[in-house]
C-alpha cells in the first residue's frame, strides 16, 4: 500500500512540474522512512552504519552483500564434488561414463573392468588438474584484493580505522587519500577541494588514463572541511545494482525531508584510483560482487567457430558408422550361432541368437569406442591454447608504444581467422588515428584557412614519419604524450596505470626540468601549436590595441562578427569537460578575486569604437536582476538596421576559384545600419571586413597589433605557465588548444564556474551553471553560462552539424544575415569534408532569466527522478537546445593509421570484402576511403540519398540493374569471391536514413543483392544499431564468415553480432575491447592475424581434425575385421591395455604438435602474396568431401593393415595375441607415417615426438610382456611379443604392411600437387591474370544510372 502511495506522488510532482531546484519534500501525510519493499524492490535503501540510524541500516542492510569478492568457483570441500558435476555436464565424459558402467554388465562385458575406467579417469583428472591450478590463481589473486587496507569509520572508536576491504560493508564512511584505490562504489559526500569535486582514474575499469571530475552531491555542508561522520543523518535511495558505468539514478534525503537527485557524476566507482585530491569522503552504496566494476567483469567470451559446427556433423556420421558395425555384428554373432552345429569350443546354448546378438551390439559398443572422436575435443583445446600462445607472442602484434600485446579474449574461435570473408570496420578510431588537430575554422560566414597551419602540420608529419621510418598515408600527422609523474598537490607518487604513447625524445627534453608533466591525454605537441590564421589574429587585435580606432573606420569588423568571433572562441573554452593542471600545480582553480588586465575606464574605451549594433534583435532586452556592463553594448546597444549581403571573393582566405573542391568563397558583408539613435543623421555607413583595407586604413596600428598577440603567445612559453589539458575526447582538447592560440585560454575549472583568458580583457570568470554532457542521442553537448561580458545566460552549444543546422533558429529581423551565415557555413562543411576533415558546428542560445528558471526546475526533477529519468533528461535537453544561432564551424584532420592503405589492400587481394559503417558525413568518408585504398581511380562510385521510402525502393531497384549490366556477380561456391567480365568494381555509399529504409523488409533483399556484387560498401551517418543490422543481415542471409572491428562503445554491438569480434585499444576508452573476441592496438594487426595466423589456424586445425578422424577410424576397423574371423563374439587380437593405451597415449601426442606448429607456407610469403588466403577459402579443407576421403582411406590401411598378416600367418597355429602383434605395430607405423606425409613442416620436435611415441609403444609391450602374467585375463600375454619380435616374419611383415598402406596416399599427394600446385604457385598465376585482366579494360568506367532521379549519383574519380 505504502508502494502505491509512493508512486501516486511521484506522479503528482511530474504534473505540477515544479520541485524547486530540484529539491522537494513529500506531501503532507506520507512517511518520509524508507518502506520495506524499497529495499527489496527496483531499489535500495543505504543509511550510514553507525549513528541514530543503526537499527534502520540493519533491516535495510541485511541482504546486501559484503565487500569481499570470491572469484573462484570451488572450495577445499567443494572441489571434488562441483568439479565432477561440471565436467559430467559434458556429452563426452557422459559417453566415457556410460561405456565404464556398460563394461561392468557381466553380459556384455569386453575387457577387464579396471581398464575401461582409465580413460575416462584421465580426461577428468587432467582437466580437474587444470581447473585447480587456474581457481587456485583466482584464489590468491582474491585474497591480495579483499586484504587490501583501507580507512573506514568506526562508531566505537569515534575515527576512523584501518581495515581490510572484505570487511567494508553498505552504509560504511570510509575516508580516501590521493593515489588511493576505491574499495567500494562510493556516493562522494565530502572532499578537500573547496570546490566539492573529486578526481579518479579509471583505467583499471576501462583503460582510459584521462581525468574524470566526480561532484559531492548538491547541497552538503561547505567543502574543503572533512564531513562530521556522526552528524550525517540523511537517507540515500538508489537503484538496484547494475553493470551501466554511465548511469546511476537516486536521491538523498535530508532529515528535513528535503530530497536531492544524484547521478552518475556522485558516485566513485570500485578500482578507480582518486588523483589530485588530499582527501574525500564517501558512503558505501554497493559493495562488492554488486559494485558496476565486479558485474562488467564477465572474463573470456565463448563462441562456437564454424570448424566445430562442422566437427559436431560429422561426429554424427562416426555414431551412425559405429551403430552400423555394431549392428552388423549383432545380427552377424546371431546368424552365426544359429548355424553353429557341433562346435569344438565352450558356447552358451541356453542364450538364443537373437538376444546373444543384442549383447553383442553392446559388447561391441565398448570394443569400438573410439571410433567416436569424443577426445578430440580435449585434444582441440589443447591445440587452441598453444595457437592463442604463439599469437600473443608475435613481435609484430606487439605495440611498442603502448606496451601492448594482442588479447584473445575468445578461446575457441582462432580458426574462424583463417575464413573471415566480409570486414566491417569503423572509420574514426580504427582507420584513423583519432588523434583530433585542429586545421581550420568558419565564424559569421567567413572561412579561415589557417595556410600556415597546414605548412606545419605537413612539416610536423615529414619529421615524425622520417623518424618513425614508415610510409606517409595522408598529409597530416599527430602523436601524443602520456607520462607518469608524482601528483604534486599529494605527497606520493602517481602513476598511471597505463601508458598511451611516448612523443620524440625532442618533446620530452622540453619539459621543465625538477618537475614532470603529469599525464596529459590528447595532447601532443602538433595538436597544441596551433598557428593562428592572420586575417582572424587581424580582427582579434582590436581587443588587445592600445589605440582606438574611431568609431566610424570603415577598416573595422563589424560589432556583431566580432561578437560572433568572442562568442565563438569563448564557446570552444568553456563547452567541455576539460581538467586544467600545469607542471607546477595539479589543478586549476578558480580564483576567488581575479583582476582583468585592463581596467573598467580602458574596457570601456575599448567597446566604444563599436558605436552601433545592427543586428540587436540577436539578443534579448537586458535581463532582471543581472550584472549591467557597459560591455553589453557590444552585444545590444542600436536598432536592428537594414543588411546588404554581396558575395565576393575574399584575398585574406582564397586567391582563386578555380579549385572548387578545395578552394571556398567566402563573403563580405556591407552593412547599412539604422544610425538614427546614435542621432549624428549621416548617412549609412558600408564596412567592408578585408585584410587590405585593415593594412591600408592603419597600417601603423596594424602592424602593432598584428603583434600583440605573438607577444602574448610568446610570454605563454614560461614552463611554470604551462597549461595540460585532460579531456575525454580528441575533440575537446583539438579545440581547447584552438582557442588557446588565439588567446581564449581557459585556464582553471571548479563545480560552478571557469577561469578563462580573453584577449585584451585578461582572466574572466564565467559562471557555469549546467552541464548537458554528449550522448549518442543528442549527437551534442550544451553547457549555460552566464556570460562574464553582457551578464546574460547563454547556452553554448557543439555537436554534429547535421544535428545543429537543424536547430539553428532565424531571429525576428535578422533572417538575411543568418540565412547568409547558414549557407555560407554550409558550403564550407561540405567542402571541409570533401578535404576528410572531422566537422563541428558551434552555436549558442539567450535565455531570459525567467526561462532558464522554468528549464532548470523541470531538469532538477528530471535528475531526481526515478521512472523514465533518460526519457525526461532528453526531453529537458531538447527543449533547451532548439532556435540555437549558429556562430560557426571547425574543420579537425584525423590522420590515418599507419599501413592502413596497404592493410585494406592485402585484405581485398586475399578475397575480404572490407565495408565502412561510419557516423561521418559522406563527403569525409569517401575521402578517407580514397586515402587509405578502400576506393580506387577506376571504381564506379553508386550514392544514395533519399528522401522517402519510395524513392529509395526506385533507387535500390536502378542499382541493381546496373551492377548487373556491369556484369558483375559474386560466386558463393568458389569461396564468395567477386567476378567482373567487364573489370568495372562499383562501390556503394550510402547514407544513414536510406539504409534506415533499405534494411525494412520490403527492400531488405534489393539492398542484399546489390551491396552484395560490390567491392565495397560505405554507410555514412550510420548508428550502433543499423551497424548491427548491416552485419546481421550480411551474416545470416549470405551465410559467410563476418568480421567486425572498432575501438569505441558504438561498436560494442556490431561486434557482438559478427562471428569475429575485434576490438581496438585505441582513444575511446577499453569498451569495444572489453565485447571483443581479439583485442588489437592498430589495425594494421588484422593483415598478419588474419593472412598469416588465421591460415595457419584453420589449416592445422582442420588436418589436425582429419588425421584423429582418420587414426580413429583406421584402428577401428582392424577390430571390425577381425570379428569375422571370431564369429562376432566381440573378442580382439589384442591385449586390452594395448587397446585403451593406443590412442590415450601412443598416437596422442603428434596430432597436438602437428596441430599447433604445422606451418604450410612461411609468415613471409603469406604477408606477401595475401591471394594465398583466398585460395586457401577456395581449396576446401575441411568439408564433408575431405571427410568422406579420409574416411575411405582409413578403411583401405586397415584393410591392408589386417589381411597381410592374416595372409602370411594363414594355415598356422598362431595365437590370435601373436596373430594382432603386428597388426598393432604396423599400424602405429602407419599412422605416425601418416603424419609425415601429410605435415608441410618437419622440425626437430616432430621427429621427437614421432620417435617418442613409437618408442613408447615398445617400450610398453616388451617389459609387458615379460613380466605380466595375469594383467590381462583371459589372455596370458606373457613372452608373446618377445618371442614375435625375435623373428624376421615381424620386421617384414610391418616394412611390407606400411608400404602398402601408404604408397596410395603417398601417389595421391604427387598427382595433386601436380594438378594442383600449392598456394605459393596458385597466387602467382591468380595475381599475373589479374594483372593482365587490369591491363584489357580502360580506368574508368561511369555510365548515367537515371538522370530524373536527383538521389541517384555516379561518379568516377579519375
Amino acid at each position: 500500500m505504502e508502494r502505491f502511495h509512493w508512486v501516486q506522488h511521484r506522479c503528482r510532482q511530474l504534473l505540477a512540474g515544479d520541485s524547486g531546484r530540484g529539491c522537494y519534500s513529500p506531501p503532507d501525510g506520507l512517511s518520509t522512512k524508507s518502506s520495506p519493499q524499497s529495499a527489496g524492490g527496483r531499489r535500495r535503501t543505504v543509511f550510514a552504519r553507525h549513528g541514530p540510524h543503526h537499527q534502520e541500516h540493519q533491516s535495510a542492510s541485511k541482504n546486501y552483500k559484503s565487500n569481499a569478492i570470491r572469484t573462484t568457483k570451488y572450495s577445499l570441500l567443494t572441489f571434488i564434488p562441483m568439479n565432477l558435476f561440471q565436467q559430467f555436464h559434458r556429452a563426452a565424459n557422459l559417453y566415457f561414463l556410460f561405456l565404464a558402467l556398460l563394461n561392468w554388465v557381466p553380459v556384455v562385458e569386453a575387457f577387464q573392468k579396471e581398464i575401461t575406467m582409465i580413460p575416462l579417469l584421465v580426461v577428468l583428472a587432467v582437466i580437474a588438474i587444470k581447473d585447480a591450478l587456474e581457481d587456485y590463481r583466482r584464489y590468491v589473486f582474491d585474497k591480495r584484493v579483499n586484504n587490501n587496507v583501507a580507512r573506514v569509520f568506526c562508531g566505537f572508536k569515534q575515527t576512523y580505522t584501518e581495515c581490510c576491504w572484505k570487511d567494508v560493508s553498505v552504509g560504511d564512511l570510509v575516508r580516501l587519500s590521493c593515489n588511493d584505490i576505491i574499495p567500494a562504489d562510493l556516493l562522494l559526500l565530502s572532499s578537500s577541494d573547496p570546490r566539492g569535486v573529486c578526481y579518479i582514474e579509471t583505467a583499471n575499469l576501462d583503460g582510459e588514463t584521462n581525468l574524470k571530475q566526480r561532484q559531492v552531491v548538491a547541497d552538503l555542508p561547505v567543502q574543503g572541511e572533512e564531513l562530521t561522520p556522526e552528524n550525517f543523518l540523511s537517507r540515500i535511495e538508489c537503484e538496484n545494482p547494475n553493470n551501466d558505468l554511465r548511469r546511476f539514478r537516486g536521491y538523498i534525503e535530508h532529515p528535513g525531508g528535503v530530497r536531492v537527485g544524484l547521478h552518475n557524476s556522485n558516485l566513485l566507482l570500485r578500482s578507480c584510483t582518486i588523483r589530485n585530491t588530499e582527501t574525500v569522503v564517501g558512503i558505501v552504496v554497493y559493495a562488492g560482487h554488486e559494485t558496476k566494476a565486479m558485474m562488467n567483469n564477465s572474463g573470456s567470451r565463448y563462441k562456437c567457430s564454424q570448424l566445430e559446427k562442422r566437427l559436431n556433423t560429422d561426429v554424427l556420421w562416426c555414431v551412425f558408422l559405429l551403430v552400423v558395425m555394431c549392428l552388423v555384428a549383432a545380427v552377424g554373432h546371431g546368424l552365426w550361432l544359429q548355424n553353429l552345429r557341433d562346435p569344438v569350443f565352450q558356447v552358451d546354448g541356453e542364450t538364443s541368437p537373437v538376444l546373444a546378438g543384442f549383447y553383442v551390439f553392446w559388447t561391441m559398443i565398448i570394443v569400438l569406442q573410439v571410433l567416436i572422436p569424443i577426445s578430440l575435443y580435449v585434444s582441440i583445446e589443447i591445440v587452441k591454447l598453444g595457437q592463442i600462445y604463439f599469437i600473443h607472442n608475435d613481435l609484430d602484434l606487439y605495440n611498442e608504444q603502448l606496451d601492448s600485446q594482442i588479447q584473445c579474449r575468445a578461446l575457441n574461435i582462432t580458426e574462424d581467422l583463417g575464413r573471415v570473408q566480409f570486414l566491417f570496420s569503423d572509420k574514426t578510431g580504427t582507420l584513423t588515428e583519432n588523434k583530433m588537430v585542429f586545421r581550420r575554422c568558419s565564424i559569421f560566414g567567413v572561412e579561415y584557412p589557417h595556410e600556415e597551419n597546414a605548412r606545419r602540420l605537413q612539416v610536423y608529419e615529414a619529421e615524425t614519419d622520417k623518424v618513425a621510418g614508415r610510409s606517409v598515408t595522408l598529409q597530416l600527422g599527430s602523436s601524443r604524450k602520456s607520462l607518469s609523474c608524482p601528483s604534486l598537490s599529494c605527497n606520493c607518487s602517481s602513476v598511471s596505470l597505463h601508458t598511451l604513447t611516448a612523443e620524440s625524445a625532442e618533446d620530452k627534453d622540453q619539459l621543465p626540468t625538477g618537475a614532470q608533466a603529469r599525464t596529459s591525454v590528447f595532447c601532443s605537441r602538433m595538436a597544441k601549436e596551433v598557428v593562428p590564421d592572420p586575417a582572424l589574429v587581424q580582427k582579434l587585435n582590436w581587443f588587445c590595441s592600445s589605440v582606438l580606432p574611431l568609431s566610424d573606420s570603415s577598416s573595422s569588423p563589424s560589432s556583431l562578427e566580432l561578437t560572433y568571433i568572442t562568442d565563438f572562441f569563448l564557446a570552444l573554452s568553456v563547452c567541455n569537460s576539460v581538467v586544467v593542471s600545469s607542471p607546477g600545480h595539479a589543478t586549476h582553480l578558480v580564483p576567488k578575486d581575479q583582476t582583468p588586465l585592463r581596467s573598467l575606464e580602458e574596457m570601456k574605451l575599448m567597446f566604444q569604437r563599436f558605436s552601433f549594433s545592427p543586428f540587436s534583435g540577436l539578443s534579448p532586452p537586458q535581463i532582471r536582476g543581472s550584472p549591467r556592463s557597459f560591455t553589453s553594448r557590444l552585444f545590444t546597444r542600436g536598432k536592428a538596421g537594414t543588411l546588404t549581403v554581396s558575395l565576393r571573393p575574399n584575398s585574406a582566405t582564397y586567391k582563386s576559384d578555380t579549385d572548387p573542391e578545395r578552394d571556398l568563397e567566402t563573403s563580405t558583408l556591407e552593412c547599412r545600419p539604422d544610425l538614427s539613435s546614435i542621432g549624428d543623421g549621416e548617412d549609412d555607413l558600408q564596412v567592408e571586413e578585408t585584410e587590405e583595407d585593415l593594412r591600408e586604413t592603419h597600417p601603423d596600428r596594424a602592424g602593432e597589433d598584428g603583434g600583440a598577440l605573438a607577444k602574448e603567445a610568446d610570454s605563454e612559453g614560461d614552463p611554470e605557465d604551462e597549461l595540460l589539458y585532460e579531456a575525454e575526447s580528441p575533440d575537446e582538447a583539438a579545440l581547447v588548444h584552438a582557442a588557446r592560440a588565439y588567446r581564449c585560454t581557459l585556464r582553471g575549472r571548479s563545480a560552478d564556474s571557469l577561469l578563462v583568458d580573453l584577449p585584451g580583457v585578461g582572466s574572466l570568470e564565467v559562471q557555469l551553471l549546467h552541464i548537458l554532457p554528449f550522448d549518442s542521442n543528442r549527437k551534442r553537448m550544451s553547457v549555460v553560462v552566464r556570460h562574464p561580458l553582457t551578464g546574460q545566460v547563454v547556452v553554448y552549444t557543439k555537436g554534429a552539424d547535421s544535428v545543429i543546422m537543424d536547430l539553428a533558429g532565424t531571429p525576428t529581423g535578422a533572417e538575411q544575415v543568418c540565412s547568409h551565415i547558414r549557407k555560407q557555413t554550409q558550403r564550407h562543411l561540405d567542402a571541409y569534408a570533401r578535404e576528410g576533415l572531422r566537422t563541428l558546428c558551434i552555436a549558442k542560445k539567450v535565455l531570459e532569466e525567467e526561462e532558464y528558471e522554468v528549464w532548470m526546475k523541470r531538469q532538477l526533477l528530471a535528475e531526481s527522478s526515478f521512472e523514465n529519468r533518460e526519457e525526461l533528461l532528453l526531453e529537458s535537453a531538447q527543449r533547451l537546445e532548439t532556435d540555437l544561432t549558429l556562430l560557426g564551424t571547425t574543420g579537425i584532420v584525423d590522420r590515418l593509421q599507419e599501413d592502413v592503405p596497404e592493410t585494406i589492400e592485402a585484405l581485398q587481394r586475399a578475397g575480404i570484402r572490407v565495408w565502412v559503417l561510419t557516423g561521418d558525413k559522406q563527403e569525409t568518408a569517401v575521402n578517407v576511403a580514397y586515402a587509405c585504398k578502400l576506393l580506387r581511380d577506376n571504381d564506379q562510385l553508386l550514392t544514395a540519398n533519399c528522401g522517402s521510402k519510395e524513392a529509395c525502393a526506385a533507387l535500390l531497384e536502378e542499382l541493381q540493374q546496373e551492377v548487373q549490366r556491369g556484369h558483375c556477380w559474386t560466386d558463393w561456391s568458389s569461396g564468395g569471391q567477386l567476378s567482373s567480365s567487364s573489370g568495372t568494381s562499383f562501390v556503394l555509399v550510402i547514407d544513414g536514413r536510406t539504409l534506415d529504409w533499405a534494411l525494412q523488409e520490403g527492400l531488405k533483399s534489393s539492398f542484399l543483392e546489390t551491396s552484395r556484387r560490390c567491392k565495397a560498401v560505405i554507410c555514412c551517418r550510420s548508428t550502433p544499431l543499423q551497424k548491427s543490422q548491416v552485419v546481421q543481415l550480411i551474416r545470416d542471409q549470405l551465410g559467410v564468415m563476418t568480421l567486425a572491428v572498432g575501438d569505441g562503445a558504438n561498436d560494442v554491438s556490431m561486434i557482438q553480432v559478427a562471428d569475429v569480434g575485434v576490438g581496438i585499444s585505441g582513444q575511446e576508452g577499453m569498451q569495444a575491447v572489453m565485447s571483443s573476441d581479439f583485442a588489437i592496438s592498430r589495425f594494421k594487426h588484422l593483415r598478419k592475424l588474419l593472412l598469416v595466423h588465421g591460415r595457419w589456424c584453420y589449416s592445422r586445425l582442420a588436418n589436425m581434425i582429419l588425421y584423429f578422424i582418420y587414426k580413429n577410424v583406421m584402428y577401428v576397423n582392424l577390430l571390425f575385421w577381425y570379428q569375422w574371423f571370431c564369429g562376432f563374439s566381440g573378442s580382439v587380437m589384442s591385449i586390452s591395455w594395448v587397446l585403451v593405451l593406443f590412442n590415450l597415449l601412443f598416437t596422442s601426442v603428434p596430432p597436438l604438435v602437428y596441430g599447433v606448429l604445422d606451418r604450410h607456407t612461411a609468415a613471409d610469403i603469406l604477408m606477401e602474396r595475401p591471394q594465398i588466403y583466398r585460395a586457401a577459402q577456395t581449396a576446401k579443407v575441411y568439408v564433408p568431401s575431405t571427410f568422406w576421403i579420409t574416411v575411405l582411406d582409413a578403411f583401405y590401411q586397415s584393410l591392408v593393415c589386417f589381411f597381410l598378416p592374416y595372409f602370411a600367418f594363414a594355415d598356422s597355429d598362431v595365437g590370435s595375441l601373436s596373430f594382432g602383434s603386428p597388426i598393432n605395430a604396423s599400424a602405429l607405423l602407419i599412422i605416425l607415417l601418416q603424419q609425415v606425409i601429410e605435415s608441410n613442416t618437419l622440425t626437430w620436435i616432430h621427429v621427437l615426438v614421432l620417435v617418442l611415441s613409437g618408442g613408447s609403444y615398445f617400450l610398453f609391450v616388451l617389459p609387458f610382456s615379460v613380466f605380466c602374467v595375469t594383467c590381462s585375463p583371459p589372455t596370458n600375454p606373457l613372452g608373446v611379443e618377445t618371442l614375435q619380435m625375435s623373428q624376421p616374419l615381424f620386421y617384414f611383415l610391418c616394412v611390407l604392411t606400411t608400404v602398402t598402406a601408404l604408397i596410395p596416399r603417398l601417389l595421391f599427394r604427387a598427382l595433386y600437387n601436380t594438378f594442383h600446385p600449392a598456394a605459393v604457385l596458385r597466387s602467382e598465376r591468380y595475381q599475373s591474370r589479374t594483372q593482365c585482366s587490369n591491363r584489357s579494360h580502360s580506368r574508368t568506367n561511369s555510365v548515367p544510372l537515371c538522370a530524373d532521379n536527383p538521389g541517384l549519383e555516379t561518379s568516377s574519380a579519375s
